[in-house]
């Protein structure tokens, strides 16, 4: 689909993201790799987070919050971890499925990896699209696209307008 600015877009309906996330967590089951924790990267990473968790029969799942986006195609200039902070100590020595929407530039994949990478056994990475320029090769990819994602989950206008500053 291309919209009003002529920008293409990958439009994902909800139904298509039930079977993508089960394609994922095939992938993932298939390949024997055996995740002890599920590390979502918030927000887009939420819903596949717990989708994954229930598909793989995985109930220690952890979230991270990392800001990038601050709207449509505008980013900070290096991803940047929020508050509440993830303690590594309930990490050590775990092998961890890092989950996130899209692997678009990568660089927020690359910088959970990097906050773990000491305190892991293994990090292994999980999106429904990857782009081809990220920085991250994924294990397991439901997609690839160049195009501009439309997500379910973050398509619709706000109900609660974001404050002055924060993310759109």
């Amino acid at each position: 689909m291309t919209d009003d600015a002529g920008v293409e877009r990958e439009i994902l309906t909800w139904p298509d993201y039930g079977v993508g996330v089960r394609e994922l967590a095939r992938q993932i089951a298939d390949d024997g790799f055996e995740p002890d924790i599920i590390l979502g990267i918030a927000r887009g990473g939420l819903i596949p987070t717990g989708s994954l968790g229930y598909a793989l029969s995985i109930k220690n799942c952890y979230m991270i919050n990392v800001e990038y986006y601050t709207d449509v195609d505008e980013r900070l200039d290096v991803p940047v971890i929020l508050p509440p902070y993830l303690e590594l100590v309930d990490l050590h020595d775990s092998n961890v499925l890092v989950v996130d929407d899209v692997a678009d530039t990568g660089h927020t994949l690359a910088k959970v990896y990097e906050f773990v990478t000491h305190s892991v056994n293994e990090t292994r990475a999980a999106v429904l699209y990857e782009k081809p320029a990220s920085v991250i090769k994924c294990d397991y990819v439901w997609r690839r696209t160049d195009r501009w994602i439309n997500f379910p989950w973050s398509s619709e206008t706000p109900i609660i307008a974001p404050s002055a500053g924060s993310e759109a």
